[in-house]
Order: structure tokens, then C-alpha cells, then sequence
């Protein structure tokens, strides 16, 4: 996969797929389409029976590439709400340690910051490259014994201790999906036949004998929707990279109006 494509503004990569897929075809219109038009110039009806095939193909292709984008935008979407809910369940945790007898509220609550900070600041620009954030499990094995070493006095302190244990529980199973979804991305070989597909549509397109004019125009307007829609397929597929991300908002926000001070 060109990650390198992540590192460009997205305006400017959705601007490069159109300009590289209508130029493209522009180019085949002017150098080879002629040729073709040559090799074909003895069959009759040959516009009827090319249009055929390219609604034919069309629809294959359509519906691949439809699929592929709701996908990429599904998983983006729940890569998002993985993020929301983790975030959810580190608020929610700092809250049950808030009940917490001094010092070892103060030690829990000192630590659930780091840690989110470590999230915003470390763990995410790690993400954005597509590397696994090192450094954050010694933090949570460290929360984990000292969380796991409190000794309830009453009931209360018993029933505070028993939802602060499931809240970590909870956070550390999203976190384990969150880190899972770094790599997360449509296989090579679906791309493959992405591309597969791009050079017979175009090939298709090609075929067509009419004015050179007309040609230009439909044949552009065609490549450029067909470049629009894998640019967006390839801005989602990966859902931590790029403009087009997941980001730490909800981390933020929590650190924000509940941590911070």
C-alpha cells in the first residue's frame, strides 16, 4: 500500500487521483484510441456493442467499488465509536477512583492522566504512522497493581472497588481494539482488482468511435466520478492515517473538562 499518500493534504490527494485518472484517459483518447479505432474499424455497430460491455462491466465494477466505500466508511465509523466508548470508560474510571481514600486516590487519578496524555501526545501520532504506541502497557500493569492492592474497609469502599475493577476491565479490552485497528485496511489484493478494473473501464472507454471532442468530454467526466470514488475509498481504508482519521477528540475532551487541574 503507498502510505506516503497520508502525508498529502486531503484536497490535494482527491485533486492528484481525478487529475491522474482523467489525464490518463485523455492521453489513451488522443495516442491510443486511434489505434483501436483502426483495429476495429471493420466491425459494424462496434459503439452499440462496446456500450453493451461497459454497461455490463459497470455494473460489476460499480458495485465493487460501492462496496468497498461503504466498507471503508463503516469501519471507520466503528473504529470511531471503539474510540468514544474507550474514552467513555477511562472517564468513568477516573470517577470510581475519585471515591477513592487518600493517597491512593490521588495516586489512581495522577495516573489515569498520564496516561491519557500519553494517549493524546504518544500513542496517536504512533497511530497515524501505523505503529503500535509503545509504553502504555507497563502504565496500565502499574494502575492494575495498585488498583488490585486497595483493600475496601466498608461496603461502599467494596461496591466502588468491584465497578473501578470492571470499568478497567472494560477500558482494556477497548484499548486492545483500538490498538488491533491500527493495521486495519482493505487486503492488497481487492486493490489489485481496483486497479484491474480502472484499466478495462478505460479500455472500454477507448473503443468508442465519435467525434474526438465528445470523446474528451465523456470519457473525462466517466474517469473522473471512477477516480473520485477510489480516492475516497483510499482516504477511509485506513482509519488512523491521514485527514480523513480517527482522531484523540475524545480523549481530549475528557482530559479537558475532567481531568485537567
Amino acid at each position: 500500500m503507498f502510505y506516503w499518500i497520508y502525508d498529502i493534504p486531503t484536497w490535494q490527494l482527491g485533486l492528484l487521483f481525478a487529475l491522474l485518472f482523467v489525464g490518463t484517459t485523455w492521453i489513451g483518447v488522443l495516442f491510443v484510441s486511434p489505434i483501436l479505432k483502426f483495429w476495429l474499424k471493420s466491425q459494424e455497430g462496434i459503439n452499440d456493442l462496446i456500450g453493451y460491455s461497459l454497461s455490463a462491466f459497470g455494473v460489476f465494477y460499480g458495485l465493487l467499488l460501492g462496496l468497498l466505500a461503504v466498507a471503508t466508511y463503516q469501519n471507520s465509523t466503528n473504529v470511531d465509536s471503539t474510540v468514544g466508548r474507550e474514552a467513555a470508560s477511562v472517564a468513568a474510571l477516573f470517577r470510581d477512583v475519585s471515591a477513592y481514600p487518600e493517597p491512593i486516590r490521588s495516586d489512581l487519578r495522577d495516573r489515569l492522566r498520564d496516561y491519557t496524555r500519553f494517549v493524546i501526545d504518544k500513542a496517536w501520532p504512533a497511530q497515524r504512522l501505523g505503529q503500535v504506541p509503545q509504553g502504555s502497557v507497563k502504565m496500565m500493569d502499574d494502575f492494575q497493581r495498585v488498583l488490585t492492592q486497595f483493600e475496601p474497609a466498608t461496603k461502599g469502599q467494596e461496591l466502588v472497588h468491584g465497578e473501578a475493577l470492571r470499568q478497567y476491565n472494560e477500558m482494556i479490552l477497548l484499548r486492545r481494539q483500538r490498538i488491533q485497528s491500527i493495521g486495519t485496511g482493505i487486503p492488497g489484493v481487492m486493490w489489485y482488482v481496483v486497479a484491474v478494473g480502472a484499466i478495462i473501464n478505460t479500455l472500454l472507454i477507448l473503443c468508442f468511435r465519435m467525434r474526438l471532442d465528445i470523446h474528451l468530454i465523456l470519457s473525462g467526466v466517466l474517469s473522473f466520478f471512477v477516480g473520485v470514488v477510489i480516492f475516497l475509498i483510499a482516504a477511509m481504508d485506513h482509519p488512523f492515517r491521514g485527514e480523513v482519521s480517527v482522531g484523540p477528540d475524545a480523549f481530549e475532551l475528557i482530559y479537558e473538562s475532567l481531568m485537567k487541574g
